[in-house]
C-alpha cells in the first residue's frame, strides 16, 4: 500500500506541474482546474501516506485503541480542502464565461490525453487496495480526475472544430461539480466516524433482535455500536440472562461474539451480563423491581 501511494505522489506532483504550465499557456481554465483538482489529489496521497504510517503503529496506555482513527482524520480534512478548491474553480469558471479568452485546444488535448493515462493508471493501482476509506477517498479523487480529463480532451476536439471558447470554462464548472460531489460523500462518512456514530450499513436494531434470538439472552439494552477505522467497528452492550454461573454463561457469550463476528463484522466486543430487569440510565444500575438486590455477571469480553 505504501508503495502504491509513494509512485502516485510522484507521478501526480509532475503531472500537476506539466498541467499548470501548460493550462497557462494554453490559456485553458479547464487544464489550470485540473492543476487545482490534481494537486488536491497530491494532498491526498501524502496525508494518506502519513496515516497509514500512523496506523501501523500499536496502541499504548496513551492510545490505547491505536492511530485507526488517523486515515478517517486525513480523509475528512482533504475533503473539506477539495469543497474549497471546487468553490474557486466555480468562481473562475463563471468569470470566465462573461470574459471569453482564446484558448489553445491541440495543447489541451494533448496534456489531457496524458493525465488520462497517468490518472487512470493510478486509479486501477489504488482500487486493488482501496477497502479503507482513507485509500477510497483517493480512490474517488483518482477516478474523478480520469473522468474529468477526458472531458477536457473532448472539450479540446469540440474547441478545435467549432471555435466555441465557452466550453473551456463550461468543463470547469463540471469539474468543479465532480469535486464537490465525491467531497460531500466522504465528509459524510468520516464525520459519522469521528462522531461514533452508527457504522454505515449497520442496524442496532437488526443487531439487538439477532442478539434475542439466541438461546439463553432474555433483553439487549444500552446498545452502542461505533466504528474505531473505517473498517474496524465495536460493541459494547448489556445482556439480560437467568442466574446462571459464570461457566454457563460463557456459552452464551461465545454465541453472541460468533454471531456479532461474522454477521455483522464486529471483532471488538464488551458485553455485561445482568439477571435482573432495570432501566438504562447512567449505566444501567438502576433496577426496576428490587431496588437493593441489583445484581449483575459483570461480564466483560473483549477482542
Amino acid at each position: 500500500m505504501k508503495k502504491v501511494l509513494r509512485l502516485s505522489f510522484l507521478a501526480t506532483i509532475a503531472y500537476v506541474l506539466l498541467t499548470f504550465f501548460a493550462g497557462l499557456r494554453a490559456h485553458s481554465l479547464a487544464l489550470v482546474s485540473e492543476a487545482g483538482h490534481n494537486a488536491s489529489d497530491a494532498l491526498a496521497i501524502g496525508l494518506s501516506f502519513v496515516a497509514v504510517w500512523f496506523h501501523t503503529r500499536p496502541a499504548n496506555d496513551r492510545k490505547t485503541f491505536g492511530y485507526q482513527r488517523a486515515g478517517v482524520v486525513s480523509a475528512f480534512l482533504n475533503a473539506l480542502a477539495l469543497i474549497v478548491i471546487a468553490g474557486w474553480i466555480a468562481v473562475e469558471a463563471i468569470h470566465r464565461l462573461s470574459a471569453p479568452a482564446a484558448v489553445e485546444p491541440r495543447l489541451m488535448m494533448g496534456v489531457a490525453a496524458a493525465g488520462v493515462a497517468m490518472n487512470g493508471v493510478i486509479a486501477a493501482m489504488l482500487w486493488r487496495v482501496s477497502h479503507d476509506v482513507n485509500i477510497r477517498s483517493v480512490f474517488i479523487h483518482m477516478l474523478g480526475d480520469t473522468l474529468s480529463t477526458a472531458a477536457v480532451i473532448v472539450g479540446g476536439v469540440v474547441i478545435l472544430v467549432t471555435g466555441r471558447t465557452w466550453i473551456d470554462p463550461a468543463l470547469s464548472l463540471g469539474i468543479a461539480a465532480l469535486i464537490l460531489w465525491s467531497s460531500i460523500a466522504i465528509v459524510r462518512e468520516t464525520l459519522n466516524i469521528l462522531l461514533e456514530g452508527t457504522p454505515r450499513g449497520l442496524s442496532l436494531l437488526v443487531i439487538r433482535e439477532t442478539l434475542e434470538q439466541i438461546e439463553g439472552v432474555e433483553d439487549v439494552h444500552d446498545l452502542h455500536v461505533w466504528s474505531l477505522g473505517s473498517n474496524s467497528h465495536a460493541l459494547a452492550s448489556h445482556v439480560t440472562i437467568a442466574d446462571i454461573p459464570p461457566s454457563e454463561s460463557n456459552l452464551i457469550l461465545d454465541q453472541i461474539n460468533a454471531v456479532l463476528r461474522e454477521r455483522f463484522r464486529i471483532h471488538h466486543t464488551t458485553v455485561q451480563f445482568e439477571h435482573v430487569v432495570c432501566e438504562t440510565a447512567h449505566g444501567c444500575l438502576i433496577p426496576v423491581d428490587e431496588p437493593h438486590a441489583h445484581h449483575h455477571h459483570g461480564h466483560s469480553h473483549e477482542h
